[in-house]
């Protein structure tokens, strides 16, 4: 089959020729419909996270049909349309019998420890594998299974209740999310912190409000709006020392940073004003949980979480395509998210 790897850190992915996974008897053989191109990829593909063996099948947002399944699997069947939780899990140790499977002692993720889905077809445990309604589209499915869960797992670290206010740095394929969701958590006030006006725009069809830090100061832009407060959550979605800090910088009393995006370089806070005096929490997210899934799709279906337009490009299997997609992500173009559907 066909299948696009990281070979090398630094250097564009790669077509190549591999062969088609083999299932084991709690396995599920998956035809790709549908692959996220994620920001996560693009660190990737830099070496900022590390990703290893080499060389790698990228792609952890998956959408699909099974074609095959294990002897000993009973929870889907052959024609059942699915999208992927992306961490394989051991279900034993402490952590998964916690509830915290992310943390699972054996995890491997898969397009970053294991193959993934920028191919024709993946394999991966069936209990990965969970059920996708008819009338949400693989696309939608497929980023659901990352920039989704991630940011409604972030909004459950932050504690977001309801009457109380949010500010989402990077409104890309995540925030698009994590202004809905905040929404449907019962914030009253949404801020939605860019460069891009188009993202910006779309976001406040979602009932954001929109701070365009190309043309104000948005620590200074969002105390103004909240008459000096600041917010009670902020989520940091982009990954740079700049958003981070300026997340912590605009919280109220009380308030909490939920730091979600992948930096390369460290940030640098004052304890006693940044942090103490407030009594602020800066929370650390990593990753998402299966149990959250079900309740994505629910939201999905009820029209409380709209994709539709969050999907604003997608290409063909073919590593050219892919590459120029992830040179977009790294230059903050245009696009929320591109799919890959093979």
């Amino acid at each position: 089959m066909k299948a696009v790897r990281l070979i090398k850190p630094g250097q564009p992915l790669e077509m190549q020729e591999v062969p088609v996974p083999s299932v084991g008897a709690r396995d599920v053989l998956v035809r790709v419909k549908a692959a996220g191109i994620c920001r996560s990829d693009m660190h990737y593909r830099a070496g900022t996270s590390p990703v290893h063996p080499l060389p790698m099948t990228l792609g952890h947002e998956v959408a699909g049909v099974i074609e095959e399944v294990g002897p000993a699997v009973t929870n889907v069947k052959v024609g059942d349309r699915v999208c992927l939780h992306y961490l394989v899990t051991c279900g034993d140790c402490q952590y998964c019998a916690m509830g915290n499977e992310q943390f699972c002692t054996s995890c491997s993720m898969i397009g970053k420890y294991q193959d993934g889905g920028y191919a024709e077809y993946i394999a991966v445990p069936a209990h990965n594998a969970v059920p996708l309604p008819e009338e949400i589209p693989f696309e939608q499915g497929a980023i659901m299974m990352c920039s989704s869960a991630t940011s409604l797992h972030a909004l459950n670290k932050a504690g977001v209740k309801p009457g109380e206010s949010v500010a989402v740095f990077g409104v890309g394929g995540l925030g698009m999310s994590a202004v809905q969701l905040a929404r449907a958590f019962g914030a009253l006030d949404v801020y939605a912190v860019d460069i891009n006006a188009d993202k910006l725009k779309l976001a406040e069809s979602y009932g954001a409000i929109a701070v365009n830090a190309r043309e104000v100061a948005p620590v200074e832009e969002i105390r103004r709006l909240t008459g000096g407060r600041g917010v009670d959550v902020a989520l940091e979605l982009v990954g740079l020392r700049q958003t981070i800090e300026q997340a912590v910088h605009s919280l109220g009393v009380f308030g909490r940073a939920v730091l979600v995006g992948i930096a390369d370089q460290p940030f640098e806070l004052h304890s006693y004003h940044d942090v103490i005096p407030k009594e602020a929490q800066i929370i650390g997210c990593s990753d998402h949980l299966l149990s959250e899934l079900h309740l994505l799709i629910g939201l999905v279906r009820r029209g409380v979480l709209d994709l539709s337009s969050v999907v604003t490009r997608t290409v063909p299997l073919d590593a050219g395509a892919i590459n120029a997609a992830m040179d977009d992500l790294e230059a903050f173009g245009p696009e929320v998210r591109t799919v890959i559907t093979p």
